[in-house]
């Protein structure tokens, strides 16, 4: 009686864990597409140039294949935000420059755009962070 017990509760456990499994990440959202970036763009160290269309447009594309989080414009550059990562999208010469990186590097290195808008990765409440803040 004993081992059925406890054969139940593991399958019961079982069960309970695969259906967290499915559940989105934290933040929902697409991951970034990188390998589409690196495919439809052309690479320049590491970033990627669109030689003719203007950041909107190259948001645009890349927002089209990949639904980001949130689009936030900013003195003539486009930043979209994903799970994890951010694209910052700038002017360059007559097209535009594409640069993706992790949230928390992007945030500090695009902070003077973005700092108002999306949330710091550094702070309590990001992600869930902190005593029943975020959750």
């Amino acid at each position: 009686m004993k081992t059925a017990r406890r054969i139940t509760a593991l399958l019961l456990a079982a069960v309970v864990l695969a259906g967290c499994a499915d559940e989105p990440d934290d933040d929902g959202g697409n991951p970034v597409p990188s390998a589409w970036i690196s495919r439809q763009y052309t690479t320049s160290g590491v970033d990627h140039v669109d030689e003719r269309d203007a950041p909107s447009k190259v948001a645009d594309e890349i927002h089209g294949h990949s639904t980001a989080v949130d689009r936030l414009d900013s003195d003539g550059r486009v930043f979209l935000r994903y799970r994890d990562d951010i694209v910052a999208v700038s002017p360059y010469l007559a097209g535009s420059r594409i640069e993706v990186a992790d949230y928390r590097t992007g945030y500090r290195r695009w902070k003077s755009h973005i700092r108002t808008t999306w949330p710091d990765p550094d702070s309590a409440s990001f992600r869930g962070g902190g005593p029943g803040s975020g959750k």
